[in-house]
């Protein structure tokens, strides 16, 4: 199993998920650098060289890692068993919002510490327990607000339908119950181009793996348990 992180890269957040998954399965966490800001395209790499070479794998991508995770999975490698994506997209996910967005994502803004009350209604929900919250925090504060910016505005170009529409392997879209974040469009764009796509719902805000880990590895567990036996097998 293969973890690509979202917007802070540094793939600290998957702690509590990793820890919810049977003790037979091997996950390898994948960061992006904290200090310079990398587009999609500069990405690939770090995909490429934490996948492995010949052993079977499931590639899972959070948020901002889903168009990494479908332009790896457009490549068709033949080790790929799935792609699981968590509160993706493929397009810009915030449309109508685009220029808020953009405005608020200043470094000088990314500097200050995010108010509880933007964290609760957009990322991890009410009562939130305190030792996630200071996991987010404390993430963020890691990666230089000017490499945030960045990746945000990548996230507001980014166009990875048409790598969508190539992909073969069997999809699995976790969709977070309650996400205040993306629109509704983001799970209708996975629809159109793959209608053979498997949609499960966790009751959960848009950071579904940090705030409902045993639930989301549940879900998990049971598609990649339904999965045809490999080829070789």
């Amino acid at each position: 199993m293969v973890l690509l992180p979202g917007l802070d890269g540094t793939g600290e957040l998957f702690v509590d998920f990793i820890a919810a998954l049977p003790d037979r399965w091997t996950a390898t966490t994948v960061a992006y650098p904290t200090d310079r800001f990398l587009s999609y395209a500069d990405l690939r790499p770090f995909v490429s060289a934490a996948v492995p070479q010949s052993e079977r794998f499931v590639l899972i991508a959070e948020s901002f890692s889903t168009p990494l995770a479908v332009w790896y999975a457009a490549t068709n490698p033949q080790n790929l068993a799935a792609v699981i994506i968590c509160a993706g997209f493929v397009r810009n996910p915030v449309r109508r919002w685009s220029g808020t967005v953009k405005a608020l994502a200043k470094p000088w803004v990314l500097r200050l510490k995010p108010p509880r009350t933007i964290v609760e209604y957009f990322l991890l929900g009410r009562n939130i327990p305190p030792d996630l919250l200071q996991k987010l925090r404390r993430a963020l504060h890691r990666v230089r607000p000017d490499v945030l910016s960045g990746r945000v505005q990548e996230v507001l170009d980014c166009d990875s339908r048409d790598d969508l529409g190539r992909t073969t392997v069997p999809l699995l879209y976790l969709e977070a119950a309650y996400d205040r974040l993306l629109s509704p469009s983001c799970k209708e764009e996975f629809s159109h181009l793959r209608p053979d796509i498997l949609f499960k719902s966790v009751p959960a805000p848009h950071l579904l793996l940090q705030r409902e880990p045993q639930k989301a590895a549940t879900v998990i567990m049971a598609f990649i348990s339904s999965l045809p036996p490999s080829p070789s097998a």
